[in-house]
């Protein structure tokens, strides 16, 4: 049954209106507008108040402007039952949102026809308010299962590379982590806060571990080599950016609508090998003209590259990598993106520290990484 509260400071009015209802719903009565508030937002909540308007001390105005501000209380029903028949009187009350004024001396079949019309409106709102709720709910569930799937097979896609590499260990994860606390770190930059939106950086970190994906396609004489490439090996072991980019680029292509982190992913295979003075490839971009998710990852890619042993080289020292970072800035690297990685370094070491390659077990990475 419905519950419907009844405010009223004349007793008489309250017994003839709860004598009426009671067939009809559980009625709950009250004889002061504080009383009604405290009512109002208590168990079991009412379904609808009839409030009189004339009460000393806070009449029904001030009832329902309370009720209205009241998050727990806003969304309650409030049929104005008043002897004051102006008709300004019913306009004042409907404007500060009740749903219907009934004046006094009620009338029986009146009552109970507009309280069982509001009854079956707060009814229907109330099953339309839980079914929208559900159905949110169940989108909610399934965009967190396709974004778990999506994670997923990113990581799978990605590691198949890895895997092509073996060496590289967990470079994907140390990299996703360093891109991450460089974007962290430029957000507020006035050079770089347009772009790394939370949207963006979210988009970035999730695309940055397929920004090796082209060296599913280059030969293992050439990925496994265990000593300097020759000019023509070294040719063919660029082309993994075009090679990751065309793979990404086709899948954007086969998707039914655009996906946002394969359009970054793309450029991020395609240019992290770029360098701000425009020596890097594949086509010689340089400064502002090397998109932003690049140059991030170029550092990103860079340091975990130098601080690591790979099959050509044993891992250089924090010491070695720092100043090799250092070096690169204006002519690798963005400077302000040196910047951000000096002013975050203890942190680029902690995840080098927390995602060491097992592989490597034998060159403990805090020796390697052994502050100066």
């Amino acid at each position: 049954m419905a519950t419907i509260l009844i405010v009223d400071d004349a007793p008489e009015c309250l017994a003839v209106l709860s004598s009426l209802l009671s067939p009809l719903c559980q009625v709950r009565a009250v004889t002061s507008g504080q009383l009604a508030l405290q009512a109002a937002a208590s168990s079991p909540r009412p379904d609808l108040i009839l409030l009189d308007v004339m009460m000393p001390e806070m009449d029904g105005y001030k009832v329902i402007r309370h009720l209205l501000s009241n998050p727990a209380t806003s969304d309650i029903p409030v049929i104005f039952v008043s002897a004051l028949e102006q008709t300004d009187d019913e306009e004042h009350g409907l404007a500060l949102g009740a749903v219907d004024y009934i004046t006094k001396p009620i009338k029986p079949a009146i009552v109970i026809a507009r309280i069982k019309a509001h009854l079956d409106l707060k009814a229907a709102r109330d099953l339309l308010q839980d079914r929208n709720r559900s159905l949110a709910e169940d989108m909610a569930q399934r965009m967190a299962e396709n974004l778990l799937i999506q994670d997923i097979s990113i990581r799978a896609l990605a590691g198949l590379a890895e895997i092509r590499d073996p060496e590289t260990g967990n470079h994907l994860r140390r990299t996703q982590g360093y891109v991450r606390t460089l974007a962290m770190e430029l957000c507020s930059h006035p050079r770089f806060a347009d772009f790394l939106t939370p949207h963006h950086i979210e988009v970035l970190v999730k695309s940055a571990p397929l920004h090796d994906i082209g060296k599913i396609g280059i030969d293992d004489h050439i990925l496994r080599k265990r000593s300097k490439l020759t000019p023509d090996e070294w040719a063919i072991m660029k082309t993994h950016s075009q090679l990751g980019y065309q793979a990404l680029e086709q899948a954007a292509q086969d998707a039914e609508y655009s996906i946002d982190f394969l359009s970054m992913a793309k450029d991020i295979a395609h240019y992290h090998h770029e360098k701000w003075d425009g020596s890097g490839y594949p086509e010689g971009l340089s400064g502002n003209q090397i998109l932003i998710s690049a140059r991030i990852m170029a550092l990103a890619d860079v340091f975990d590259a130098l601080i690591t042993q790979r099959a050509y080289k044993r891992a250089f020292t924090l010491e070695q990598a720092l100043l090799i970072i250092d070096e690169g800035r204006g002519t690798h690297f963005d400077p302000d993106v040196v910047n951000a990685f000096f002013a975050r370094q203890e942190e680029f070491i902690r995840i080098a520290t927390r995602n060491a390659n097992r592989e490597t077990a034998d060159m403990p990475i805090q020796t390697a990484l052994a502050i100066p």
